[in-house]
């Protein structure tokens, strides 16, 4: 007996909910408009392409960035970085390693430090342009990088920072010729 109250409540449920969605459908019956009310105006696909490679070139390549960087700035994007890497010359690892002489350094180089398998898989070394592109969008640059930091939108605040990085290193690296402008 008890089964079938239950079952029965079940179903009177059911039944007042597609009754109401029956109802609400016909109190209020919505028509299609005949024409749109505003028209969306979609470019050539081509075209919008050649807009984006023309802003793309307009744009400073890193070495020119890297020839005007001021350090001092690099210093107060640094600032963001300070919670988890230090730059002190035989400083200990914090979160992150010491990026002490990190331009130029092997990627996951650094002694004493676990690196995240992301990054510890990694061949190459630290150049200006492998910088420039991890500190844009690390999650995107290795992904799988245990390394939280959302990453530096603007190319300027990169290019400060990398300044401020090569300063401080034993021998700084050379500064690149013009290089081309990264996507």
């Amino acid at each position: 007996m008890e089964l079938n109250k239950i079952l029965a409540g079940v179903l009177v449920a059911v039944l007042v909910v597609i009754g109401i969605s029956n109802l609400s459908d016909v109190l209020y019956h919505q028509e299609p408009l005949e024409q749109n009310a505003y028209v969306v105006e979609v470019e050539d696909a081509t075209a919008a392409a050649g807009a984006v490679a023309a802003v793309v070139e307009d744009l400073p390549s890193l070495g020119e960035l890297l020839a005007v960087a001021d350090a001092s700035k690099g210093a107060k994007v640094f600032k963001k970085c300070a919670a988890c890497h230090s730059v002190d010359n035989g400083g200990a690892h914090k979160t992150g390693p010491n990026l002490y002489n990190i331009v130029g350094a092997a990627k996951a180089g650094k002694a004493g430090f676990s690196y995240s398998s992301a990054l510890a898989d990694m061949d190459g070394e630290w150049s200006y342009e492998n910088l420039d592109a991890f500190l844009k969008k690390p999650k995107d640059y290795a992904p799988g990088t245990k390394m939280a930091f959302a990453g530096l939108k603007k190319p300027e605040q990169r290019a400060a920072l990398i300044a401020y990085l090569r300063e401080n290193s034993d021998v700084p690296l050379a500064l690149p010729a013009a290089l081309p402008a990264a996507e």
